[in-house]
């Protein structure tokens, strides 16, 4: 609620003097003209420092504040720039505006506008694999109490059906496509598996370029403090690590799945980092994330802080908090073990528990967002998929379509369910607007789904696009509306379906032969052609 301030000064600016009182409703807004640079900025640093004079200490202490420090650095380059000034109009007209200005632009860091943002990424995480999504076996209290406090999204997609591609998506908040080579998971140890990726690995440059992201950069530049925590799996090399694309804090892994307990991966190279420096630690893997993390949120409480816990679990190799005497080798790397794998998901739901009462325990629940999905479907014969077809590495449902949770207190309505289509990058788009950041809105392919669901807008139709590739062969798909169109082309041969999700959401009858496919084998060509790739 805006509040009431008055604020009291005898002052003299140039030859004049000024004594009065103005106030005003913190929040008021006002339309600037514009002065030259020099002149713009002397006059706003001398009301700001005349306001500084006379906020209230609750405001004015935060000057001595380090991460509000930065907001109120940003709010005053803010008031800089829109400072409002006329010659035509006596100061003490001016004065109370500029005045009334400025206490909207502090108040909003005082009062924490710019939500915190925890983002829980689960890996090969199935549409069913949760209590609130339909498993029959495995219990997710902490997460299922996530979906009554907020809303869960029935079709929500990763941009990709692996891991790298739909994390490219997240980072830069546009198709993978567009970056090149990472279409497909990178192979252990640095390996690329399909001809563009095999290339750029042979220059050393098969990884995400940090000048390609958007996330951490923009939302660091909006005054948050960024930090990333778990499975990377965007480039070994060191030009790829997350420190040299601005995250404040990282610890863990450069590749895409380590053994729980050694946290090896199946190559000989060392990729447990903290920050730029490679480090050993002891305990299970999922455990280890959300240590650092809950010591992220104590450390940066104060916000406001964009949390990225980028979870192992549940990815082969499967193995549970007491397995640490199983014997994994690179023969059995692989094995499907179904009686593990439910341990594995309640134990994550367990860590997401601990992290969800350490945000209670800093007292910054009700300021901020908490946003739990996967990175694609689920392993094939361990996960659950909620009768969807086929799993991971596919464009069929299984392999696209996953579990989406968002709660922000206050904003979206607890209990609530979405069946609006979204995608992985719809989230950046999403965060970045809730952290007031500044981004081209040509650099972003996504739609602003948190806000939608939060100003309870009706669900629009909307096109979507996946491809991705390995070896020879090559998964593509779109979705119009409620067709979508699904090819497969592997060496010589060639496979497509075409499905009315409304009415076949386990895409079991195909509807080719159609007339309509055309129209979407259209859409895919074009698409294509709009994100090739420039690298």
């Amino acid at each position: 609620m805006p509040a009431w301030v008055t604020v009291p000064r005898t002052f003299t600016t140039g030859n004049r003097y000024y004594r009065g009182q103005t106030g005003g409703f913190l929040g008021s807004t006002f339309d600037p003209f514009l002065l030259n640079e020099e002149k713009k900025n002397s006059l706003a640093d001398r009301i700001f420092q005349i306001a500084a004079l006379d906020l209230p200490d609750a405001v004015n202490s935060l000057r001595f504040s380090g991460r509000r420090q930065q907001g109120l650095n940003k709010r005053r380059r803010q008031f800089q720039t829109f400072f409002f000034f006329d010659m035509c109009f006596p100061m003490k007209r001016t004065l109370p505006c500029l005045l009334l200005a400025f206490c909207s632009l502090v108040c909003r860091v005082a009062n924490g506008d710019q939500p915190n943002i925890v983002f829980v990424l689960a890996d090969d995480l199935g549409y069913g694999d949760l209590g609130c999504y339909g498993h029959p076996v495995a219990r997710t209290p902490n997460i299922d109490q996530l979906a009554q406090e907020g809303v869960r999204f029935t079709q929500h997609y990763s941009n990709g059906p692996e891991c790298s591609p739909t994390r490219t998506a997240f980072l830069t908040g546009r198709y993978q496509q567009r970056v090149g080579g990472l279409e497909c998971a990178l192979g252990t140890g640095n390996v690329g598996r399909y001809d563009d990726a095999i290339r750029l690995a042979k220059a050393r440059d098969l990884g995400l370029p940090a000048d390609r992201t958007v996330i951490p950069g923009a939302l660091k530049a909006s005054g948050y403090t960024c930090g990333v925590f778990g499975k990377w799996h965007l480039g070994y090399e060191p030009k790829f690590n997350p420190m040299e694309h601005g995250w404040d804090a990282f610890f863990g892994y450069m590749g895409g799945n380590v053994h729980y307990f050694n946290h090896r991966e199946t190559s000989d190279l060392h990729v447990l980092f903290k920050g730029r420096l490679p480090v050993h630690r002891e305990g299970y893997m999922t455990e280890l994330i959300t240590n650092d993390s809950i010591e992220f949120i104590h450390q940066n409480k104060s916000g406001p802080f964009f949390l990225y816990v980028s979870h192992e679990c549940p990815h082969f190799p499967f193995q549970g908090p007491g397995d640490s005497k199983k014997v994994v080798t690179a023969e059995n790397w692989m094995d499907i073990d179904p009686d593990t794998y439910v341990e594995m998901l309640q134990n994550l739901d367990a860590d997401v528990g601990r992290l969800l009462g350490a945000i209670n325990d800093a007292g910054i629940a009700d300021n901020t967002v908490v946003v739990f999905v996967s990175d694609n479907g689920g392993f094939a014969g361990a996960a659950h998929m909620g009768g969807l077809r086929e799993a991971k590495g596919t464009t069929f449902e299984g392999g696209i379509r996953v579990p989406l949770i968002i709660r922000w207190p206050g904003h979206i309505k607890p209990g609530s369910t979405s069946h609006q289509p979204c995608i992985t990058f719809d989230l950046t788009r999403s965060f970045l607007r809730l952290a007031e950041a500044n981004v081209a809105a040509e650099r972003l392919d996504g739609h602003d789904i948190i806000k939608h669901v939060a100003s309870n807008r009706n669900d629009f139709e909307r096109n979507l696009f996946w491809r991705g590739r390995r070896g020879d062969r090559t998964w593509s798909a779109v979705r119009s509306g409620n067709r979508k169109y699904i090819r497969k082309v592997e060496a010589d041969a060639r496979d497509e379906w075409m499905f009315d999700l409304s009415t076949d959401q386990t895409e079991s009858a195909s509807l080719l032969p159609n007339n309509e496919a055309d129209d979407l084998r259209k859409l895919l060509a074009d698409w294509e052609i709009e994100v090739k790739s420039s690298r």
